[in-house]
């Protein structure tokens, strides 16, 4: 049987010791990816650019910040593998995470992404998932309007599912992965190595679910756009709904708490429509 090919991307502004690392767990796989491109995102420290020398066989693109989106995008797009696997700068993956994924698609071949389980780690200590992040097929896609279930650093996505789905949305400051998974389950089966074969590392100031505000704000915008979605069914588009309507409203009673009173009528009107 033979062995996927993989082209590994990661985004990254600034976070150089975290970066490294990320890139040390790549380089250290017992399936080496065929090529690591790195998409430097506008960064300004000093220790970052060191990493091209400490890493050589990375490839470097450097742009003006756009956001982890661009950044994510141009190194998709840049990839000479059939298999992109996507890897966050301050994450890891075990050594056997390529070589699982590997197996998985040999075995089967009609799945064109594959994610694996995570361990989670915040502040320096591990915590467990809640049960609701459950990776399990079962409702996925259903399951996922609610929570972004899939870890970006745990998937391996096949390029003709860009070709199908198009790429990760730029407009979406945050979230962006949220939407993509989100479009990308209507699409195609999406398989599970269930191992924990990433650490996720949180709880870090530059973390954007922790700078950012109000997540669901863009979740809400990624809903909107869904609800457009030609291959929705009655129920799926009523299920959307539901979800969208429940997160208006706590983004509505939020804003009313900071008093912020026409973005808050904003989310009360668009729950109720």
């Amino acid at each position: 049987m033979d062995e996927a090919e993989f082209s590994v991307v990661i985004p990254a502004k600034n976070r150089s010791a975290m970066l490294g690392r990320a890139i040390s767990s790549a380089l250290q796989q017992t399936l080496p990816p065929k090529e690591i491109i790195v998409v430097d995102d506008g960064s300004d420290e000093p220790d970052f650019f060191l990493l091209s020398e400490k890493f050589p066989q990375v490839k470097w693109l450097r742009q003006k910040n756009k956001g982890v989106s661009a950044a994510r995008n141009r190194g998709i797009e840049m990839a000479s593998c059939q298999w992109i696997a996507l890897l966050d700068s301050d994450d890891l993956w075990h050594e056997e995470k390529l070589l699982s994924q590997s197996r998985f698609i040999g075995k089967n071949p009609d799945i064109p992404a594959v994610h694996t389980d995570e361990r989670w780690i915040r502040s320096g200590n591990e915590v467990m998932p809640p049960k609701y992040l459950d990776k399990s097929p079962n409702g996925l896609w259903e399951r996922s309007l609610e929570n972004c279930l899939i870890c970006a650093s745990s998937i391996a996505i096949h390029q003709s599912v860009f070709e199908k789905i198009g790429l990760f949305d730029e407009e979406l400051e945050v979230c962006e992965d949220y939407d993509f998974w989100l479009r990308m389950l209507l699409e195609v089966q999406v398989g599970l190595v269930p191992e924990k074969l990433v650490t996720k590392h949180g709880g870090h100031p530059d973390q954007l679910s922790t700078s950012t505000w109000g997540m669901d704000r863009f979740r809400v915008q990624s809903l909107k756009k869904l609800l457009r979605h030609k291959g929705l069914t009655n129920q799926m588009s009523e299920k959307v709904r539901q979800v969208l309507s429940l997160k208006c409203s706590i983004l509505e009673q939020g804003a009313r708490k900071r008093k912020k009173f026409s973005q808050a009528d904003y989310f009360a009107q668009l729950a109720n429509s």
